[in-house]
């Protein structure tokens, strides 16, 4: 089963609902010459100036891979052209005090340049060794 058939996606929602999660997000590890598109969070945000991947909710009526093209879209500018790979996912407290779990993959992106942010305040191509202000989360989701 590839991680983009609907059965392995249905999957994974239906495993986070089992176990009470109250929120899904999709997210994207783009990679171009070994280093990772990193965006960061507007400082007045919740978890303000931590650098990210790109990652959104997923919406009502929505899968996880369409909020990932959707997001991924609307955070950097940039078309996702190919899921490579489902590279695991963490839960993580969010600001209305559930827990969210974060889904994310592995993908390649029709170009690279430019990401034009639309929620973030910059954005770097940064290598795995070398990393800004990440969570652990994503540092070792990065680093695997």
């Amino acid at each position: 089963m590839t991680v983009t058939s609907p059965e392995f996606v249905a999957g994974l929602a239906a495993d986070a609902e089992a176990a009470g999660i109250t929120g899904f997000v999709a997210a994207a590890v783009i990679k171009c010459d070994s280093r990772v598109l990193l965006l960061r969070r507007n400082p007045d945000d919740y978890m303000g100036g931590m650098w990210e991947i790109p990652s959104g909710t997923v919406e009502a009526g929505e899968t996880i891979l369409d909020a990932l093209h959707r997001e991924t879209a609307e955070e950097t500018g940039l078309a996702i052209e190919q899921v490579t790979g489902y590279i695991g996912h963490f839960d993580y407290r969010n600001s209305r005090g559930g827990t969210t779990r974060q889904f994310n993959f592995a993908v390649t992106v029709e170009k690279t340049e430019p990401v034009v942010l639309t929620e973030h305040d910059a954005c770097r191509w940064a290598l795995p060794a070398d990393l800004p202000e990440v969570s652990d989360a994503v540092r070792k989701l990065i680093a695997s």
